[in-house]
């Protein structure tokens, strides 16, 4: 006969699976929200809804003092998977490639684990299911929407393949870099591909400004300064023998702060612009503010840390990982807002879990649903499990 504990985990591991298979992306996880919440009533966990397809989870309501609240996020990416699981997306072109069904089921088990004990936590817990982290701001919606209302701190994690099992990266400061986005569009003389003195080619200016562009880290960027530039998309032309009008390009930065973003930013401006003009051709850059810095508080950081070395011992902390990871994350709006603070834990055991976020070929790690459950429980004020 199972152990309670054993119970929770076989739970959330069933519920893990079931979300893997039933992806959805962000702002859409309406089917991925109504399991959740039914658990929770199954739970008899009081809810509510919070930004359209987010729900807020209540333990302890009437204890005295602010609470600590936990986040899970739950949305999918936009990735055809390629895992060959039995658990494998029925949602062609859509999968789970983040963990993030992993996170929502670890929250759902802490949530069943601390309901257990409720009578044993020593303030509030508030258990927030997020959509929309990938990229749509959902932290900042559910904030706009309440969610942290009589929260005094904030605690969160992201699976992380590029670190050992069980080894978690959790800073004082910054653990992941800001983000943004550039699109540009150039704007040339098309004609004949057997008269190139006749056109002003765009494809070719874009292609001079990929390489420019690579430059700007290199030598318009101090060393001491974190920074990503990758231009990830060139779109162009209609036949092999026309030279097109117009071109695009478009990337993505990381930055650890916002002065960084904005000499980045400017420098990428000024680089198009004035690449582009010595082809003769013209360059529109629009610039996407994404994310800021997900930079820790150091009291809570300390106690995560903590915490998780007294259950897993001191050789967690010897991940070595260098830091900020340029990654980025939209808890960055929880801990703009409160005291509070995210962890990477590692995933790759030597089992296929060293596979990267964001590949087709990746797929969670469900012997880190335990781990951060025993963790996020200790958090919350449990001396158990």
């Amino acid at each position: 006969m199972s152990s309670p504990w054993q119970e929770t985990i076989d739970f959330a591991e069933t519920v893990r699976k079931t979300l893997h298979t039933h992806p959805e992306l962000s702002w859409q996880e309406t089917n991925t929200a109504a399991l959740v919440r039914a658990k929770l009533d199954e739970l008899n966990i009081p809810w509510r809804a919070c930004a359209k397809t987010g729900t807020v989870a209540y333990l302890r309501k009437d204890a005295e003092g602010p609470a600590i609240a936990l986040r899970g996020d739950m949305d999918a990416l936009p990735i055809q998977e390629q895992t060959g699981k039995a658990w494998q997306s029925e949602h062609p072109g859509c999968m789970h490639a983040c963990g993030h069904d992993g996170h929502t089921a670890t929250l759902l088990a802490t949530a069943r684990w601390l309901k257990q004990h409720e009578q044993d936590l020593p303030q509030p817990v508030v258990l927030i299911f997020q959509p929309a982290e990938e990229g749509f701001h959902g932290a900042r919606e559910m904030i706009k929407d309440g969610a942290l209302d009589g929260v005094g701190e904030i605690y969160g994690w992201h699976n992380w393949p590029a670190l050992p099992y069980g080894a978690i990266a959790c800073p004082d400061d910054i653990v992941m870099c800001g983000n943004g986005t550039f699109e540009m569009t150039f704007h040339g003389r098309g004609g004949h591909a057997s008269q190139p003195e006749l056109c002003a080619d765009p494809l070719l200016a874009a292609s001079a400004v990929n390489v420019a562009l690579q430059q700007i880290v290199s030598r318009r960027i101090a060393p001491q300064a974190t920074a990503v530039i990758s231009v990830t998309q060139i779109h162009g032309g209609t036949a092999p023998t026309v030279i097109p009008e117009t071109a695009n390009l478009s990337g993505s930065i990381r930055v650890p702060d916002e002065t960084t973003r904005e000499k980045l930013n400017q420098h990428i401006t000024d680089v198009a612009t004035q690449t582009a003009a010595a082809y003769g051709v013209t360059c529109e850059v629009v610039h996407d503010m994404r994310y800021q810095a997900t930079i820790n508080h150091a009291a809570p950081a300390t106690r995560a840390r903590q915490i998780w070395t007294s259950l897993y011992g001191d050789e967690a902390l010897k991940h070595g990982q260098a830091l900020p990871i340029m990654a980025s994350e939209d808890f960055s709006y929880y801990l703009q807002a409160i005291p509070g603070c995210f962890a990477l834990i590692g995933s790759d055991d030597g089992q296929g879990h060293d596979v990267p976020c964001h590949s087709p070929h990746y797929d969670f790690n469900d012997r880190l649903i335990p781990d951060v459950c025993r963790w996020f429980s200790q958090l919350a004020g449990l001396s158990q499990p």
